[in-house]
């Protein structure tokens, strides 16, 4: 058994590594001042042209995780735009002035279409978090949250993040993301976490390379071994 490893990109020449690596996915940005920012559709065009590794795309076009009704407008037809130009689905996150899932953007941005989408670490920064994943869980195709636990990062979050995947909704949605190192991979697979993103240690040419991705694959996929191989051992041990 394998588990799921995403690798945030920012360019074509960093997706084509990452699918050369063994990544199941890629999340296709573009790099702003205050954080990652929705790329330019001819980008996503780019990257589709570059990799057949299933593509999604993140949708924000300024910095923060809040929006406004006239800026929704315009988000709806980068979704289309985004469609038109190859992602196979979508990147997206965004929270209300009181610190809480904003639904009604995001219904307004995912109502339409058939395509899968993921919640961006928006979530981290949601002021209550089990509201947030009740705000979440069960909605049409979302079938990615992207987490670290914490605000601050999976080296601040981890255990939040460990406790959260034994519970049945965030265990089908959460995906490891923020700052995570090689040293966390088997607390996180023994708490039940099969999703991982990388991408946070590129390196000097700002590309994540291929046999960096393929260590990450390696590592992921034999601890999910490891820990199936051990829940298998258990189960076979217990009485008929």
């Amino acid at each position: 058994m394998t588990g799921l490893l995403e690798v945030r990109v920012t360019s074509a020449a960093a997706a084509d590594e990452a699918a050369r690596g063994g990544a199941d996915r890629v999340l296709l940005a573009r790099p702003g001042p205050g954080g990652d920012l929705g790329p330019w559709p001819e980008e996503v065009a780019q990257a589709r042209q570059a990799t057949d590794c299933e593509l999604r795309v993140l949708v924000r076009l300024r910095e923060g995780y809040s929006t406004d009704g006239g800026e929704a407008t315009r988000l709806r037809g980068l979704t289309w735009a985004y469609r038109q130009a190859g992602a196979d689905g979508l990147v997206l996150g965004f929270l209300n002035g009181y610190g809480e899932v904003d639904s009604e953007v995001v219904a307004a941005l995912t109502e339409e279409g058939d395509w899968p989408w993921s919640f961006d670490r928006a979530f981290d920064c949601a002021l209550d978090r089990p509201r947030a994943w009740a705000a979440l869980v069960g909605l049409p195709r979302l079938d990615t949250v992207l987490t670290a636990g914490s605000a601050r990062g999976l080296e601040q979050g981890l255990d939040q993040l460990i406790e959260e995947v034994g519970q049945p909704g965030p265990a089908e949605l959460a995906m490891a993301a923020g700052g995570l190192v090689a040293e966390q991979v088997p607390w996180l697979v023994r708490g039940g976490l099969r999703r991982f993103q990388v991408g946070d240690q590129p390196s000097a040419d700002g590309v994540l390379a291929a046999d960096q991705v393929s260590a990450w694959r390696r590592l992921i996929d034999a601890e999910v071994d490891r820990a199936e191989s051990r829940r298998g051992s258990t189960r076979s041990d217990r009485p008929a």
